[in-house]
């Protein structure tokens, strides 16, 4: 499988290309071309009609994610378009681009190219398919899901869980969407530190019917990758008119941005739940604060920062001996440096003395090139690439751009698992002191 959260195999060495921009959505210098045509059979699916064709329809969908540059993905094509034929009628069958339309391929945590999911009978909770990849693997797996979705109907079960925050009072897809009103608006939102996107509609309106699952999907989305940090809230204007008269609402559905002490700001952006979501998270990192540079001071910190983040970036600092206070103070703040540079990515920093974490330095092959020395660790995939130039804001800016965009090389951790960690005390900021020496 071709990896966008990290690396694409290079055939001319036995050393993976990274692509560590994937993890955000990959980067393709070169211009390559889509692997589907309007002569085919497949349905060419974008952000822009995902939600017309697939979410508001009441067809099974198998969907496939790709990028143009995937070997796989251009191995899987012909017996894909062949699948698509063969189901035309009774299975739709479509293909997403998501080197293209990264939003989507973020919104259903694609991680590697190709992936398949079939939208069944909540089409916002899709399945992973997990078949073989030729025309009639496909094909079985598709009328599997068939008789499972029409036994589910049979059964009386319903396959809705859309988000009608304005016209119903129940389902599941309204609770992450807050409901404003002319009493609450100013605590919740204006008081608030956090970053607020707030529809303004009307029940009658039929653009903010369309909209709605859409915006119910988003806030679920933006609540769980920014940490209840973005809100997505909604207004009926046609009740709460204080708020709609102080904001000089004039047409439905209206979105505005709020962020404390500023004026809000009118949302430009598109209306699918990927665009949604995309703004969110750019808001979000925009007022994030830069991440903490930890130490490593045993397995729990290594494992949460590498778990709850796309890619650890990991110093091995000289010995406090080597260096004093003073130069690990320095080392260090290159690091924060970098790691305020780097913020939109959302990685986590980490640094460990020389020495003390030894699994962890062969693991990386660390030692042959001195200290100090970096790693960037994808734990998902179990893979890294070493930091080669200089230990400063320059040498690590061009590592990590270069990673970015496919130019870094990468190996396997050692193992294929994370090394044993050791509990340590942290440094105390202070210089250090030869053991057994006296104190003057």
């Amino acid at each position: 499988m071709c990896s966008n959260s990290g690396y694409k195999s290079n055939i001319s060495t036995p050393v993976a290309v990274l692509d560590f921009e994937g993890v955000l959505g990959c980067s393709l210098v070169l211009s390559v071309q889509a692997l589907y045509s309007a002569s085919d059979d497949v349905v060419d699916l974008t952000s822009s009609n995902f939600n017309r064709e697939v979410i508001q329809s009441d067809s099974l969908w198998l969907v496939e994610f790709y990028a143009p540059w995937c070997g796989h993905c251009q191995n899987l094509a012909p017996d894909w378009k062949k699948a698509a034929t063969a189901l035309k009628g009774i299975v739709k069958v479509g293909a997403v681009d998501a080197d293209q339309h990264k939003s989507l391929g973020s919104q259903y945590g694609v991680r590697g190219f190709p992936t398949i999911k079939i939208f069944g009978a909540n089409k916002n909770k899709p399945e992973e398919y997990q078949g073989g990849r030729s025309s009639q693997a496909i094909v079985d797996g598709a009328m599997n899901a068939l008789r499972a979705l029409v036994k589910e109907r049979l059964s009386g079960k319903s396959g809705s869980s859309g988000y009608n925050k304005q016209q119903s009072g129940s389902g599941n897809g309204k609770k992450d969407v807050v409901e404003l009103t002319d009493d609450n608006f100013d605590k919740m939102v204006l008081e608030s530190d956090d970053v607020w996107l707030v529809e303004f509609f009307a029940p009658w309106c039929g653009h903010c019917k369309n909209l709605e699952p859409e915006w119910a999907a988003a806030a679920t989305a933006v609540k769980e990758q920014t940490k209840g940090k973005v809100h997505l809230g909604a207004v009926d204007a046609t009740v709460q008119q204080v708020l709609s008269s102080r904001y000089g609402i004039r047409g439905f559905p209206t979105i505005k941005i709020f962020r404390k002490g500023e004026e809000p700001e009118d949302y430009q952006g598109g209306r699918s739940r990927g665009d949604i979501i995309e703004k969110a998270l750019d808001l979000f990192s925009d007022h994030a604060p830069a991440p903490e540079v930890l130490e490593i001071l045993g397995e729990d910190i290594l494992k949460k920062t590498c778990e709850d983040s796309q890619l650890c970036i990991i110093a091995v600092l000289p010995h406090i001996l080597d260096t004093g206070a003073s130069g690990r103070n320095g080392y260090l703040d290159v690091m924060m440096k970098m790691a305020e540079k780097y913020k939109k990515k959302m990685w986590g920093w980490l640094w460990t003395e020389a020495g003390t974490q030894m699994e962890l330095e062969s693991s990386l092959g660390i030692g042959g090139f001195g200290y100090p020395a970096m790693a960037a660790i994808n734990t998902r995939k179990m893979k890294f690439a070493l930091l080669r130039g200089s230990f400063s804001e320059t040498g690590i800016h061009e590592f990590l751009r270069a990673l970015s965009v496919g130019r870094g090389s990468t190996a396997t951790l050692g193992g294929g698992t994370m090394p044993k960690i050791h509990t340590v005390e942290p440094w105390d900021g202070k210089d250090g002191q030869v053991s057994g020496a006296i104190p003057v």
